[in-house]
């Protein structure tokens, strides 16, 4: 269902006054590394790999204790695998100076529009 006009006008408002006021948030939101940890995910298969051979080991010695920590070791392998990228720090915060130029500019030129 789309929103109205008024609706419409009232989220934007929300949504320029957020951008202005919290500098903050509009900084964290652009530290999210959304690429893939390519040694968590090798790191994960060959963990979850290693946790199969486990297992089957246990299983084939009949020994219960084993297939258990090899049941364990492909869980945790998995969890590694999918678990969720680490956070990256901004650009500013490694050293660099661009971001906090470039967040000033883009400042400005919100309210360049907001003002228009």
């Amino acid at each position: 269902m789309p929103l109205s006009e008024q609706e419409q006008r009232l989220l934007d408002e929300m949504e320029r006054s957020l951008y202005h006021g919290d500098a903050d948030f509009v900084a964290a939101v652009g530290r999210v590394r959304t690429g893939v940890n390519y040694t968590a995910l090798i790191g994960g298969i060959l963990l979850a790999v290693a946790g199969v051979g486990v297992l089957l080991g246990g299983v084939l010695l009949h020994a219960w204790p084993v297939g258990v920590l090899g049941f364990l070791a492909m869980f945790a392998g998995v969890l590694l695998a999918v678990g969720t990228p680490r956070r990256r720090a901004p650009f500013a915060a490694r050293g660099g100076r661009r971001n906090g130029r470039m967040m000033d500019r883009l400042a400005q030129r919100w309210e360049r529009r907001r003002r228009a």
